[in-house]
């Protein structure tokens, strides 16, 4: 059972992170003293993040503490999880819960030459561009 959607939403977060880094929930429990099973239980929003447990999540995954507000809307309820959307923690439209995408930015921040970054970005959105179909005169 979720907790309240503060917690289920900081949760995904947590998750969000923790796997663009590449990092395993035990690996995350071992920097934080939990288990994973405690992880697991805090990325589902079953367990509510404490102050200073927050603050550690924020130095591990090297990120600032607003990092785990940014995009709540407590006006709009959470929409339904997918399959793929459950396993990230992430909800369904979001396009970050995709694998794809967790992969492609991960191999996108592997490249350290910034002007390489740009270039890449400059093909990808001409490939994207050139799949959009062109309207029949």
């Amino acid at each position: 059972m979720a907790g309240n959607p503060v917690d289920t939403y900081v949760g995904s977060r947590v998750k969000l992170r923790r796997t663009l880094l590449g990092m395993s929930q035990e690996k995350l429990g071992v920097a934080l003293g939990l288990t994973f099973q405690q992880v697991q239980k805090y990325e589902r929003g079953a367990n509510r993040i404490g102050a200073s447990r927050l603050y550690r999540l924020a130095q591990v995954l090297d990120v600032p503490i607003g990092y785990f507000f940014d995009g709540y809307d407590e006006s709009r309820p959470p929409p339904g999880l997918s399959a793929l959307a459950e396993e990230a923690g992430l909800f369904e439209h979001d396009h970050l819960a995709r694998r794809e995408t967790i992969d492609m930015m991960r191999a996108y921040y592997s490249i350290t030459d910034a002007g390489v970054r740009r270039r890449m970005i400059d093909l990808v959105r001409s490939v994207g561009s050139a799949m959009v179909p062109v309207p029949d005169k």
